[in-house]
């Protein structure tokens, strides 16, 4: 039997202290943590009057979401997927052994064919959720699980839990809500096509019971309280519509239990993605470590939902199972409730199998017994349905749709269930909007300086605000610059992380000897010659629903000042440039919800079917982790494809700062640093090299930057693969981080001459290209960084979009002759290069100066 000891719960709360709590909650004032600990133990007459508080937010609720007086539940059916788990939760019956699954002549996993005659008989029934629900990463774990993914061709679980997803949107009708368990951030852009909803219980925030032997999560590595409120945050960051809960009576005691419910809120606030909460009651089970606990008890069930209530508010969604409560219905509903959770005709609970779900005309019955009408809802809630994208992926979109009533969002019971064509949007690459962007965008369109869904896309901004503070503090640095710089100039790689922080904060004359330093390094090891490239920039879509909070350019596919190319278009204006003599085109664009993993090598081949000899340097790693989780390739198969198709090299953008504390404040959904790092690492290995970059000036410290350049220089030690390194100043004025008053204005000029020179320093001798940014700093801006380190100015763009929409007032080109005439300023010659910073072909230097200055009216041009 397990040695979880009974939680170390602490005298029971004075007759004052639940009065005081119960007033504030019937005033509707905001409970604190320790208020709703002494709520969480009200019984009696008080736990009546905390359910009758709760009930009056349930329905103010339910009134302002258009269905007052109505409580939903899912017809669903249940399939467990695999029962073989790395994890070791001391309650669990759903999980068991490989042996166990032979001798009962049971497959590791489910065949898709035993999953697919559930699914049926739960469409026959007029079923419409296929609540998938499995074992987190069993392969890791068991090798007859890895064994039985490879002999059926599957890298890893979440690649069959999508395989399977994907055959039962097309062969039954069913929408997919996956329960994989703890997935990562790349798990999330997998499954996100081919789902409805997914969840995962947090059931708890007390680490002590994942840590301490015993404890009922221990040497449960996906059960530990951190790993799964980052997956909650993923969820939100992935605009995935999320299930989650509590699981009561494990061993927490109520403070822990309060601060569990407060963790949920923090993310439901900050992402508006968890579209409900359970609030489920441990019940003991034969054959577990944890039978001989006690049942959580049926009023600590309805005390944790009506104060899960008044934390969460009234728009909050909360289930309780009600197959666990013996048929105590009206006293769930009286404590808040507004949903039964998934209610399957065909298929037993399998987590809690000795509970058989009651019948949903017995349902209704008791739902109308306390006043309210039972209705169907589908696997994903109607807030999301109604919201649609980016909740919703467009392949999933139109099932969902077949489903719904389109009036409401719940489920239309009299829609057919039937299986629809799982596959990607057709038209993709039609042109729209405002393609001639040089003459449409920022004088026509847009009259505001946001959008309308400024105060809810982004997330909550008072809880970014808060998250931001820690990482705008600035620092006291007690280093010897004199001494710092000393060492900067005999040998910068010999820095320590303290001189480097004392140099990155340096300013005045102890600035000026920090940028002769670098200058002087410079000249060692690039020479004088300022390179630049002659280039375009074709920037093949804006719509975007990512959520990043510096960028401008992403727009809704219904704004005024969306645009999309077609091939056609993108191959033009590639053979435009060529004819003006660039060696590159650097193409990028947003993550349009209706582009498929493919069409990222559509675009290199068309550039390279009309211009052959034209260097592809496209995709970031967002962009190319899109593709791959769309295709359902790996990152490695996907990149191996796009350079077959074309693609030369990537840029290294979308890093912004290497730090997920500065990431998360500035983009809801991009990449975390550690997938960034994977890409480029795979792209270096497969011989497609890149540059790297690096955003600043937002909500970042020295230190921030002190960190990224040190992650950029252990992966060039691996791979060798940077070609350069592109300093990149924050542009606020468009920025909605900054609009919302959550930002610096962008970095000082002492900021980017430290940048630079560190850059040149830190970075020394293993990237040795450093690159300014004129469309960034203009002119003499990027003449003064010339002089503080840096040797290439970058390219001369010809169509700029992405500074431009931020607020860049410096043009989208820049001629070969300004280009040359910004290194005079600095007092160097210029030249000519590739994108791999070699020599120029003559040819190609004769055409880019016969049209330099002139170039074709069609070529969209914006002058200063």
């Amino acid at each position: 039997m397990t040695s979880t000891p009974q939680p170390p719960q602490g005298p029971a709360p004075t007759a004052n202290a639940m009065r005081r709590a119960l007033k504030r909650a019937r005033d509707g004032v905001a409970l604190d943590v320790a208020e709703s600990a002494v709520l969480l133990q009200a019984r009696g007459a008080d736990l009546e009057d905390l359910c009758a508080s709760a009930a009056r937010v349930r329905d103010a609720g339910l009134e302002a979401a258009g269905r007052p007086g109505v409580i939903t539940y899912s017809k669903s059916v249940f399939i467990p997927l695999t029962r073989l788990c790395r994890d070791k939760c001391h309650y669990c019956t759903f999980v068991t052994v490989p042996g166990k699954l032979r001798r009962a002549g049971e497959g590791m996993f489910m065949s898709p064919d035993e999953v697919l005659a559930i699914a049926r008989r739960g469409a026959e029934l007029g079923c419409k959720e296929a609540l998938i629900t499995l074992g987190d990463k069993p392969e890791d774990r068991w090798p007859e699980a890895r064994e039985w993914l490879d002999a059926h061709g599957y890298d890893d679980t979440i690649a069959y839990v999508r395989a399977v997803s994907i055959r039962i949107l097309e062969e039954t009708g069913l929408l997919p809500h996956l329960n994989p368990g703890a997935m990562s951030w790349t798990d999330f852009q997998r499954l996100k096509p081919v789902s409805a909803s997914m969840g995962m219980m947090l059931e708890t925030t007390a680490e002590r019971l994942w840590s301490e032997p015993g404890g009922p999560h221990h040497g449960s590595p996906d059960k530990e309280p951190a790993v799964r409120l980052r997956v909650l945050e993923d969820a939100g960051r992935s605009s995935v519509p999320f299930t989650s809960g509590l699981l009561i009576g494990i061993g927490e005691t109520y403070e822990e239990r309060a601060e569990s419910l407060f963790a949920l809120r923090r993310v439901s606030r900050a992402y508006h993605g968890i579209q409900e909460l359970i609030m489920q009651n441990f019940r003991a089970k034969p054959d577990t470590a944890m039978r001989g606990m006690p049942d959580a008890e049926l009023d600590d069930l309805v005390a944790t939902v009506a104060v899960a209530r008044h934390i969460m508010g009234p728009a909050a969604c909360l289930q309780a199972p009600p197959n666990l409560v013996a048929g105590e219905y009206a006293r769930l509903i009286g404590a808040g409730i507004d949903d039964w959770g998934g209610v399957s005709p065909v298929t037993p609970d399998h987590v809690n199998p000795e509970r058989p779900w009651p019948q949903i005309d017995e349902l209704a019955a008791q739902s109308a017994a306390a006043g309210f009408r039972l209705q169907e809802r589908l696997a994903v809630y109607p807030e999301f349905v109604q919201r649609g994208e980016p909740w919703l992926d467009p392949r999933v979109l139109p099932h969902v749709r077949a489903l719904a009533d389109p009036d409401t969002g719940l489920a239309n019971e009299r829609a057919e269930v039937k299986g629809l064509p799982w596959q990607e949007p057709e038209d993709v690459f039609v042109p729209s909007g405002r393609t001639e962007l040089h003459r449409a965008i920022d004088t026509e369109g847009r009259t505001a300086d946001r959008r309308d869904d400024f105060d809810d896309v982004y997330g909550d901004w008072e809880a970014l605000r808060e998250a931001a503070a820690p990482g705008m503090v600035p620092e006291r640095i007690d280093a010897d610059v004199r001494e710092a710089l000393r060492q900067a100039a005999d040998d910068p790689t010999r820095l320590t992380d303290l001189q480097a922080l004392a140099l990155l904060h340096a300013d005045g004359p102890a600035l000026d000897a920090l940028c002769r330093v670098a200058d002087d390094l410079r000249r060692d090891v690039t020479g004088d010659d300022v390179t630049y490239i002659v280039t375009r920039n074709i920037n093949f879509t804006n719509v975007c629903y990512t959520g990043c909070r510096f960028c401008a350019f992403a727009q809704r596919r219904t704004d005024a000042d969306a645009y999309t190319l077609s091939l056609e278009q993108v191959a033009d204006r590639a053979a435009q440039a060529w004819d003006v003599g660039a060696v590159e085109v650097c193409m990028q664009g947003g993550i349009h919800p209706d582009l498929p993993g493919t069409a990222y090598f559509d675009i290199a081949r068309a550039v390279k079917e009309r211009v052959p000899g034209m260097h592809v340097h496209a995709f970031s790693p967002m962009e190319i982790v899109n593709g791959a989780t769309r295709t359902g390739m790996s990152v490695r198969e996907w990149l191996a494809a796009a350079k077959e198709a074309g693609l030369d090299t990537i840029p290294g953008t979308a890093a912004e700062i290497l730090d997920d504390e500065v990431r998360w404040v500035l983009t809801k959904g991009k990449l975390p640093a550690a997938t960034w790092i994977e890409v480029v690492r795979t792209a270096h290995e497969l011989g497609i090299r890149s540059s790297s970059t690096m955003m600043y000036g937002h909500v970042d410290q020295p230190r921030h930057w002190l960190g990224h350049f040190r992650r950029l220089v252990e992966i060039q030690r691996e791979t060798g693969g940077f070609t350069e390194f592109v300093t990149l100043p924050f542009i606020h004025t468009n920025a909605p981080v900054y609009l919302a008053g959550i930002s610096r204005p962008g970095p000082t000029m002492r900021d980017n001459r430290a940048v630079t020179a560190m850059a040149r320093l830190l970075l020394h001798p293993h990237i040795t290209n450093i690159q300014t940014s004129w469309v960034k700093l203009g002119a003499e801006g990027a003449a003064e960084m010339l002089r503080s380190g840096a040797n290439d100015l970058g390219g001369t763009l010809m169509e700029e979009t992405i500074s431009r929409m931020a607020g860049s007032s410096y043009g989208s080109y820049r001629s070969v002759r300004d280009l040359v005439a910004i290194a005079e300023a600095a007092g160097r010659p210029a030249r000519a290069r590739t994108t791999l910073y070699g020599e120029v072909p003559e040819e190609r230097q004769a055409a880019a100066l016969a049209s330099d200055g002139h170039l074709p009216e069609l070529l969209p041009v914006l002058e200063d």
